[in-house]
């Protein structure tokens, strides 16, 4: 194996410690916020060097916990525009934003734990999420499926209540009520009637995505 190619796999190797640590610490420090650092590191499978060499204190595995979170609720708008018709991937993205917001009730302790910054949960998820819920309304609006005067800060508003259910309980069931209470109210005042929903997801981009280019 030349340089380049030991460096690519060594780089390679390396990601998939840190997405893999990453993936434990979101569950176990949503389930549980004063999780010990070496019980992520055993479960995540690697050793505590190659643990610290990526997040040197427990603030930093934190932050970069919720950052990691952020980034795929807001990247599972395009993944969702990409394969399905836009209604289909508003309503799925909307089920993925609740799974987000239970998560977020136990990284908010994590982070309160592990630090005094204030503010930070909001400023790291504010752009990333006001994006991906753009590129949703867009679509949809285009399709005809959404009332077309619906902006981010109000579908924003509407689902408020998110963060209101206790993920302790069967917050599945209450998420489920909410959300389809939210897509009733953004369907409202629509110009045509909703997209067929039994459309097959293909492999490329739907027609209504704004994430084909």
């Amino acid at each position: 194996m030349g340089y380049a190619k030991k460096s690519a796999a060594l780089r390679s190797d390396a990601q998939r410690n840190r997405d893999r640590i990453l993936e434990v610490a979101l569950a176990e420090l949503t389930r549980s916020a004063d999780t010990p650092l070496s019980a992520i590191a055993k479960k995540a499978g690697v050793g505590q060097g190659t643990f610290y060499r990526n997040f040197p204190s427990r603030e930093a595995l934190v932050l970069e916990v919720y950052r990691y979170e952020v980034e795929q609720v807001a990247d599972a708008a395009c993944e969702l525009l990409c394969g399905r018709p836009p209604e289909l991937a508003l309503r799925e993205w909307m089920d993925r934003l609740a799974q987000y917001a239970m998560a977020k009730a136990g990284l908010a302790d994590a982070l309160r734990e592990a630090t005094s910054a204030r503010g930070t949960m909001k400023q790291l998820a504010h752009a990333p999420l006001t994006e991906a819920v753009t590129h949703l309304l867009e679509a949809n609006a285009k399709a005809g499926t959404i009332s077309p005067d619906v902006t981010p800060d109000d579908f924003m508003l509407a689902i408020a209540g998110l963060w209101l259910i206790d993920p302790r309980g069967d917050w599945q069931t209450r998420a489920g009520r909410l959300l389809d209470l939210v897509m009733d109210g953004l369907r409202a005042g629509a110009p045509s009637p909703p997209a067929d929903q039994n459309s097959p997801c293909g492999d490329q981009p739907h027609p209504s995505s704004p994430c084909g280019d």
